[in-house]
Parts: structure tokens; sequence; C-alpha cells
């Protein structure tokens, strides 16, 4: 695999998220327009333990947030924006959302997130998150940088 484009390291800089809601290890593709991202899913993970014991899935509402953490870097790149203490990024919106297969311990979620439209501060992206080949979720993602200090 190819060195990534932003590391875990540069992402906990640009993110203010921690464990265990940081849902983003690697982006491994980044332009203006388009993100590839990586979140490795293992069975350590705290929500597995009650979503479901008998058989692990990840949670689809995590699967939207880990894609709105690739979209807000992506929003960051294409503004030359960065967070700070003072400032942080709100869905706006989720339309279209659409799961097609679960994600299990194991999998790995390729999170591939294009903006459509930027206009007054709201953002409009085309999110998927894939697993392989195979599409495991879809949203259309509205997000908003506000400050709140």
């Amino acid at each position: 695999m190819n060195a990534p484009v932003i590391d875990i390291h540069r992402i906990i800089e640009m993110l203010p998220h921690r464990y265990p809601i940081l849902l983003v290890d690697r982006v491994v593709e980044l332009d203006k327009q388009r993100i590839l991202a990586l979140k490795n899913v293992s069975i350590n993970e705290p929500f597995f333990q009650g979503h479901f014991p008998h058989r692990p899935v990840m949670p689809g509402v995590l699967i939207l947030e880990a894609l709105a953490q690739a979209a807000t870097l992506l929003a960051l790149e294409s503004t030359g924006s960065r967070l700070d203490e003072n400032s942080v990024v709100y869905f706006a919106g989720i339309d279209g959302a659409r799961f097609k297969r679960p994600v299990e311990p194991g999998d790995q979620l390729k999170l591939e997130v294009v903006l459509e439209r930027a206009k007054a501060g709201i953002y409009k992206f085309g999110a998927k998150a894939w697993v392989g080949e195979d599409l495991a979720a879809e949203a259309q993602l509205m997000c908003t940088m506000r400050q709140i200090g």
C-alpha cells in the first residue's frame, strides 16, 4: 500500500475527535474535490460489546460519522482552513442514507467523499463507504463550520 497522504498523527492535529469516536485512520488520496480515507474496523471497538454480542456489526450511524469526518478533512483541504478550540464542524443534513452490507470486525472501510457544493458555509458531499469492492453505505451529507467561542 502507498504511504498515506495524511497519517493518523496529522488527522489528530486536524480533527477534534478522539478515541473512541475518531473514525478515520489514514487518508490515501486527497485533492480539492475528493478524498479517499480508511477506517480499520477492529473487534476491540467499544460499540461491538453491545451491537451485537452474538454477531458484531458496526452501527450505521458510525459509518456515517466516519464519512462525515472524512468530509471534514476534505472541506479543510478545499478551503485551506484549520479547526481550533473555537471552531467545530456540524452535520447540517443527511439525505438518501442507504446501507448495503454489514460492516464487521476485520473489515477495512474505504471512505470516499466528493465535494459537490460549497456555498455560504454549507458543504454538500456525496459519500460512499466500501468494503473491498462492495458498497457498504452511501449518503448525501451536508456540513457546516461554525465558531463556538
